[in-house]
């Protein structure tokens, strides 16, 4: 009776998760799919496979879009803000972590409150201080507070993370002469891989996918990021479908490669910044 009872359990469980598995693959798979297709025969046949394959929406996606320029700022803001990001937590944690002083608490919980802060309640201040300081339409503009956004969330992450490395470790290297640079540098970076592999994960797929923030401070198409080259598609383009399908693939395609080359380390990362923190 038991052993029928496990069985059944198993069968249910298993079912379940196949069920989400095919909700979550499945529009994906329909997205590509179908970017194969011309917009007459999108039109007539939207669930099934195309009769007649054609590769010629995405050559048209990228040029109407815009997307070579457009492509290379995304790496440019995702990269740049994402190192910035990490490395400027890491140094904030530890020093939060692991050197007392009285405005520790003070500080830590200015930098904290951020998280709680979304890209829209801040965009107006953001634009007029960077009018005020010339940075509107550059990328050095984009870039701090792409940096600004990700720090909050960063500190509290290497903070906590770093609480748990043993004081024993700093307090031996100080006691060696070491000075906290490179203390940080030698000993409490390779400690924190995990949660700094966590904080990177979750930069890039923000920044990448970041929409509002660029298209506000800055009204140059040049320094632009791919979500603003793939909003055309939603105007006068609205009804090309094998294009704008085409565009979303562009968009979607960098993530979905990133996840497949770094999985393990995502896995890993995630697991061990979870459990470690």
């Amino acid at each position: 009776m038991r052993r029928e009872t496990s069985r059944l359990t198993r069968v249910l469980l298993y079912s379940i998760l196949l069920t989400f598995t095919f909700m979550t693959l499945y529009p994906v798979f329909w997205l590509i799919v179908s970017s194969f297709k011309t917009t007459q025969e999108f039109q007539v046949n939207r669930l099934g496979l195309p009769r007649r394959w054609t590769c010629q929406n995405y050559p048209l996606a990228w040029k109407i879009g815009g997307f070579g320029h457009l492509f290379t700022n995304s790496i440019i803001y995702t990269v740049g803000s994402t190192a910035a990001v990490v490395l400027l937590s890491l140094s904030a944690g530890f020093a939060f972590a692991k050197i007392r002083s009285r405005a520790t608490p003070f500080l830590h919980g200015s930098f904290v409150i951020g998280i709680l802060l979304s890209v829209e309640a801040v965009l107006i201040p953001l634009f007029l201080m960077a009018n005020t300081a010339g940075l509107t339409d550059t990328r050095l503009g984009i870039l701090l507070p792409y940096i600004g956004m990700g720090m909050p969330k960063g500190i509290y992450l290497c903070t906590e993370y770093i609480k748990s490395i043993p004081d024993s470790l700093v307090e031996s290297a100080r006691i060696d002469g070491a000075s906290y640079p490179k203390i940080l540098a030698s000993i409490i970076a390779p400690m924190a891989k995990p949660v700094a592999t966590t904080l990177a994960i979750l930069n890039v797929t923000g920044v990448w996918n970041e929409f509002m923030l660029v298209n506000v401070l800055t009204s140059k198409t040049s320094l632009k990021s791919l979500p603003i080259g793939i909003l055309k598609f939603s105007g006068a383009l609205s009804s090309d479908y094998g294009k704008q399908l085409a565009a979303l693939v562009v968009g979607m395609l960098p993530m979905l490669i990133f996840y497949t080359i770094f999985r393990n380390q995502i896995t890993k990362g995630v697991s061990a910044g979870a459990v470690k923190g």
